[in-house]
Protein backbone atom coordinates (compact mmCIF):
# COMPACT_ATOMS: atom_id res chain seq x y z
CA UNK A 1 0.00 0.00 0.00
CA UNK A 2 1.45 3.36 -1.14
CA UNK A 3 -1.35 5.93 0.24
CA UNK A 4 -2.73 6.37 3.28
CA UNK A 5 -6.40 5.27 3.16
CA UNK A 6 -9.08 7.78 5.10
CA UNK A 7 -12.35 6.70 5.99
CA UNK A 8 -14.86 9.92 6.21
CA UNK A 9 -18.10 10.44 6.56
CA UNK A 10 -19.85 11.09 2.99
CA UNK A 11 -23.54 12.01 4.18
CA UNK A 12 -21.66 14.52 6.79
CA UNK A 13 -21.34 18.27 4.62
CA UNK A 14 -18.90 19.49 6.84
CA UNK A 15 -16.87 16.20 6.13
CA UNK A 16 -16.97 16.10 2.55
CA UNK A 17 -16.33 20.13 2.08
CA UNK A 18 -12.97 19.22 4.38
CA UNK A 19 -12.22 16.50 2.17
CA UNK A 20 -12.61 18.36 -0.91
CA UNK A 21 -10.67 21.08 0.42
CA UNK A 22 -7.64 18.73 1.78
CA UNK A 23 -7.77 16.67 -1.57
CA UNK A 24 -6.58 19.94 -3.11
CA UNK A 25 -3.66 20.46 -0.92
CA UNK A 26 -2.87 16.87 -1.54
CA UNK A 27 0.19 17.97 -3.98
CA UNK A 28 1.55 14.79 -3.56
CA UNK A 29 -1.18 12.41 -4.42
CA UNK A 30 -0.60 10.92 -0.89
CA UNK A 31 -4.22 10.37 0.73
CA UNK A 32 -7.10 7.89 -0.84
CA UNK A 33 -9.96 8.76 0.48
CA UNK A 34 -13.21 6.24 0.93
CA UNK A 35 -16.64 7.18 2.74
CA UNK A 36 -17.81 5.24 5.22
CA UNK A 37 -20.72 4.10 3.59
CA UNK A 38 -18.94 2.06 1.20
CA UNK A 39 -16.85 0.18 3.88
CA UNK A 40 -17.78 -3.36 4.02
CA UNK A 41 -18.94 -4.58 7.38
CA UNK A 42 -15.96 -6.96 8.60
CA UNK A 43 -13.92 -3.79 8.00
CA UNK A 44 -16.29 -1.76 10.03
CA UNK A 45 -16.50 -4.16 12.68
CA UNK A 46 -13.23 -4.92 12.75
CA UNK A 47 -12.95 -0.61 13.23
CA UNK A 48 -15.43 -0.63 15.43
CA UNK A 49 -13.16 -2.06 18.00
CA UNK A 50 -10.85 1.77 18.10
CA UNK A 51 -14.73 3.92 18.15
CA UNK A 52 -17.30 3.64 16.18
CA UNK A 53 -16.37 5.04 12.23
CA UNK A 54 -19.54 6.86 11.82
CA UNK A 55 -18.55 9.07 15.14
CA UNK A 56 -14.70 10.19 13.76
CA UNK A 57 -12.62 10.42 10.85
CA UNK A 58 -10.27 7.40 10.31
CA UNK A 59 -7.21 6.44 8.95
CA UNK A 60 -4.91 3.76 7.89
CA UNK A 61 -1.50 4.62 7.70
CA UNK A 62 0.53 3.02 5.35
CA UNK A 63 3.12 1.88 7.83
CA UNK A 64 -0.42 -0.40 8.72
CA UNK A 65 -1.18 2.27 12.20
CA UNK A 66 -5.10 3.28 12.62
CA UNK A 67 -5.50 6.84 13.28
CA UNK A 68 -8.86 8.17 14.64
CA UNK A 69 -10.13 11.47 15.30
CA UNK A 70 -7.50 14.69 16.22
CA UNK A 71 -4.40 11.95 15.49
CA UNK A 72 -6.05 11.90 11.84
CA UNK A 73 -6.10 15.70 11.77
CA UNK A 74 -2.82 15.84 12.57
CA UNK A 75 -1.66 13.29 10.33
CA UNK A 76 -3.34 14.65 7.44
CA UNK A 77 -2.12 18.09 8.28
CA UNK A 78 1.35 17.04 8.10
CA UNK A 79 1.31 15.11 4.76
CA UNK A 80 0.17 18.02 3.12
CA UNK A 81 2.55 20.39 2.01
CA UNK A 82 0.48 23.84 2.43
CA UNK A 83 -0.56 22.79 6.13
CA UNK A 84 2.44 21.72 7.40
CA UNK A 85 3.28 24.81 9.63
CA UNK A 86 -0.10 24.17 11.48
CA UNK A 87 0.66 20.29 11.39
CA UNK A 88 3.73 21.06 13.23
CA UNK A 89 1.78 23.26 15.74
CA UNK A 90 -0.48 20.92 16.93
CA UNK A 91 2.04 18.05 17.53
CA UNK A 92 3.32 20.40 20.49
CA UNK A 93 2.87 18.60 23.96
CA UNK A 94 0.04 20.68 25.06
CA UNK A 95 -2.06 20.43 21.71
CA UNK A 96 -3.41 16.56 21.88
CA UNK A 97 -5.16 18.22 25.75
CA UNK A 98 -7.12 20.90 23.27
CA UNK A 99 -7.36 18.97 20.19
CA UNK A 100 -9.08 15.76 20.94
CA UNK A 101 -11.93 17.37 23.22
CA UNK A 102 -12.34 20.55 20.41
CA UNK A 103 -12.77 17.55 17.96
CA UNK A 104 -15.19 15.54 20.37
CA UNK A 105 -17.41 18.45 20.60
CA UNK A 106 -17.30 19.49 16.53
CA UNK A 107 -17.79 15.99 15.90
CA UNK A 108 -20.61 15.15 18.03
CA UNK A 109 -22.34 18.27 16.91
CA UNK A 110 -21.54 18.45 13.13
CA UNK A 111 -25.51 17.30 11.94
CA UNK A 112 -27.24 19.66 14.45
CA UNK A 113 -24.99 22.37 13.00
CA UNK A 114 -24.57 21.22 8.77
CA UNK A 115 -27.57 18.68 8.67
CA UNK A 116 -27.31 15.41 6.77
CA UNK A 117 -26.79 14.76 2.83
CA UNK A 118 -27.83 11.36 1.20
CA UNK A 119 -25.03 9.56 -0.03
CA UNK A 120 -25.72 7.90 -3.37
CA UNK A 121 -22.47 7.08 -4.51
CA UNK A 122 -21.15 10.06 -5.88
Amino acid sequence: MDKHIVFFDAECPLCRTMKAVLKQLDWNNAILWHPVQEVRESVREQANCYKNMYDEIYMFTKDKQMLTGFNTIRKILVLLPPTLPLALLLYLPFAARIGNPAYRFVSKRRYQWFGRIPYNNQ
